[in-house]
């Protein structure tokens, strides 16, 4: 089990620089939007796309791993952000507070967006709102991640 443990917590720090990558290249493309040269705004859409998916991996990670079970409804994408809330007693805590969960909703939503409209019809100023707090929000998520982490490692 303690084998287990420490792969998972690799797992998930590694998903967690890729994650710090995709954030650089979210804000740097944001950084370069003018008015009359809205391409950057794929580029920024597609980085907070990825910014989501790569917490989703590290989420479906543990609802596979560590609580056994990945809920498999339509919207599964969602109850395993519910699910990451939620502490499981006597397998692990909660991987997230609700009130992030909340915060992350908004990216989850976003990415379902990203994945189902034409580039062009995005709208900036989500976009704007969703780079903007970004920052915040992955430091507080990253910091929950460590602390799983530091968790699994102390089994």
């Amino acid at each position: 089990m303690k084998k287990m443990y420490l792969l998972i917590s690799s797992r998930i720090k590694n998903e967690i620089i890729e994650i710090e990558e995709t954030i650089k290249r979210a804000q740097k493309a944001w950084e370069l939007i003018k008015e009359e040269d809205s391409l950057y705004i794929d580029s920024v859409a597609l980085n907070l796309h990825n910014f989501y998916s790569g917490l989703e991996r590290i989420f479906s990670l543990i609802a596979k791993e560590i609580d056994g079970k990945i809920i498999e409804t339509p919207d599964w994408h969602k109850e395993l952000l519910l699910q990451m809330s939620i502490e499981i007693p006597y397998v692990r805590p909660a991987i997230i507070s609700k009130e992030l969960k909340e915060k992350l909703e908004n990216y989850r939503a976003f990415r379902h967006v990203v994945r189902n409209i034409y580039a062009y019809k995005l709208k900036p100023e989500k976009i704007r709102d969703l780079i903007t707090n970004l920052p915040i929000i992955w430091e507080e998520t990253k910091k929950y991640l460590l602390d799983f982490c530091n968790f699994l490692e102390m089994q």
